[in-house]
């Protein structure tokens, strides 16, 4: 059978399954272990698949997945995030919509603290909307920055997608955790650019009141509770920059950063400790399902003959290579229009792999500009993950409608960063080029 046939009735069955509702990692196994059945010479074939998805399981480059959701969940659980954000907010000042970018500004620090985009969802969803909509902020005003601010987990390290693609892709994670942080910062600062605008040109969303100014003594105390989280950030990406610690290294030197700094604000508690490990545990089972069903997927595509098929027909397209990756990101965002995000990573990452390589394009250029898409498919209706996490933890006077209508602006603040890590690469290259 030609590869092609085998590569359409593959994804002709993965989607059958999927859209039965059949969880997406079970409809992977399930899907594999039909093709390899009938492709691959019967029931002999799944012990290579149960061998090959054991050597990957068996890595230490997932052990940074349940470290860094360990260390942001007991961040979150103790009180201790809550802190630094307060301290922030008496540094931001009175400034136009003092809150909702506060509320990016969270976002932004709680990505640093914790790489799980729906739990920063749903923290800052469940305070700063209500107090924002109590103050007379739109809802356009209160909704749109916090869900831009919880995308930013997806982006700025640590960020356990950024390591769950870094090691499906076959790319290495710590290049790609660095990689992100200049677009992550830019598209932070273009969210607040955006916050300061509306603002300005249309002031009827934003209220007018009277926050009490911080005193200079109030501001350097809140500093004392600021400075030690740059010890945190050092020990998960400046390690990893100077080449100190590999990134399964910083995520244990982080995560014991994280108690630290728990220790240090006193903030302490079993009951926290017990929800992160659990949070740690849950998580981290469910990333090594997707990658069994990832690496059985890959098996079937180099058996089949799929993986150099595609890899020919892409050198073989009398177009050039950037076209050719201008296409397969916008069959990302396509998809994340009907999929979820672990749906998009394991039916593309395989696919793109060979593709990319016969390309000759810079593979962490590329898997940047995935990782970016991602995060905008948070984003997207009707199957945006940040979208369903909002309306559960919004007030009730906010609907699905007004939380599409918030998000659309910030959707289009992230195809705006892919679009200039594709015309300006070095965004993405540059900081990776200077690690030791």
């Amino acid at each position: 059978m030609e590869w092609y046939y085998v590569f359409l009735i593959l994804i002709g069955l993965l989607l059958i399954l999927i859209l039965s509702g059949m969880p997406v990692a079970f409809a992977f196994m399930t899907a594999n272990f039909i093709i390899m059945y009938f492709l691959m010479g019967g029931t002999g074939s799944f012990s290579l698949a149960v061998h090959s998805a054991f050597t990957m399981l068996n890595s230490f480059m997932l052990v940074p997945i349940a470290l860094f959701i360990i260390m942001g969940d007991i961040l979150f659980q103790s009180g201790a995030a809550w802190r630094v954000i307060d301290s922030l907010d008496k540094w931001i000042g009175h400034i136009p919509a003092r809150l909702s970018i506060l509320g990016v500004v969270a976002g932004a620090v709680f990505a640093v603290l914790n790489g799980v985009p729906m739990g920063t969802t749903a923290m800052l969803g469940s305070v700063f909307v209500p107090e924002m909509r109590k103050r007379g902020y739109s809802k356009m005003m209160s909704i749109g920055p916090v869900l831009g601010g919880g995308g930013l987990a997806m982006i700025i390290p640590p960020s356990a997608m950024a390591v769950l693609l870094g090691s499906l892709a076959d790319v290495s994670i710590g290049a790609l955790l660095i990689a992100c942080i200049v677009p992550g910062l830019v598209l932070t600062a273009l969210y607040i650019i955006y916050i300061l605008y509306q603002a300005i040109v249309h002031p009827d969303l934003v209220p007018k009141y009277a926050a009490g100014k911080p005193t200079f003594n109030e501001r350097m105390t809140a500093l004392l509770y600021i400075l030690p989280l740059a010890g945190v950030i050092f020990m998960v990406t400046g390690v990893i920059f100077f080449g100190i610690a590999t990134p399964t290294e910083a995520s244990a030197t982080g995560a014991l950063a994280s108690f630290g700094l728990v220790a240090l604000y006193r903030c302490f508690s079993w009951n926290a400790l017990n929800k992160s490990i659990l949070s740690s545990v849950q998580v981290t089972i469910m990333v090594m399902i997707i990658i069994t069903g990832s690496t059985a997927f890959c098996q079937i595509l180099a058996v089949s003959g799929c993986t150099h098929g595609l890899a020919r027909f892409a050198a073989g397209l009398k177009i050039s290579p950037m076209l050719t990756v201008i296409a397969m990101q916008l069959a990302v965002v396509l998809l994340g229009l009907f999929m979820d995000l672990i749906s998009i990573t394991m039916i593309t990452v395989p696919i793109f792999m060979p593709v990319v390589n016969a390309l000759g394009v810079d593979p962490l250029w590329f898997y940047t500009m995935m990782l970016l898409n991602l995060s905008a498919a948070t984003l997207t209706p009707p199957f945006g993950m940040l979208l369903f996490t909002m309306k559960g933890v919004a007030p009730l006077d906010v609907s699905m409608a007004d939380i599409i209508r918030a998000s659309l602006p910030f959707f289009v603040m992230d195809l705006v960063i892919i679009g200039l890590v594709l015309i300006f690469p070095s965004i993405a290259l540059w900081l990776p080029a200077q690690m030791k």
